[in-house]
């Protein structure tokens, strides 16, 4: 399956850059209010799914392929995933404190430092 196997390739791209963009965005929001609101949340939701996107990708690779990425690609792969489960569901608890922007921002910043490191160690 070449075509998936560039296409996870892409995605993991893909994911470095848009999450890399939405965490500045989100953090920069958490300062400056007039930045928040529907656009960077539909941009943040565009961001983590790629995330899941790329790990589906990856998963058909394995599964299909029997393609074999090192080990720790993978742990970061599952990394990111619990990652954007693990952000979603402390989001009532980061709003409550006035983070969610933050929050997100540094969420976003983390997804892009797994996504570069599992790049590296594909």
């Amino acid at each position: 399956m070449p075509g998936v196997r560039d296409l996870h390739e892409a995605f993991g791209y893909v994911t470095v850059v848009a999450n890399g963009l939405v965490g500045v965005w989100g953090i920069v929001a958490w300062r400056l209010p007039r930045l928040r609101g529907r656009p960077l949340w539909v941009a943040t939701i565009a961001a983590e799914v790629t995330v899941l996107i790329t790990v589906v990708l990856g998963t058909i690779l394995v599964a299909a392929q029997d393609f074999e990425p090192s080990e720790i690609h993978m742990f970061y792969g599952f990394v990111a995933f619990a990652t954007v489960g693990g952000m979603y569901g402390y989001k009532y608890l980061w709003k409550a404190r006035g983070w969610l922007e933050l929050a997100y921002g540094l969420g976003g910043l983390f997804l892009m430092g797994l996504a570069i490191r599992a790049i590296l160690e594909a």
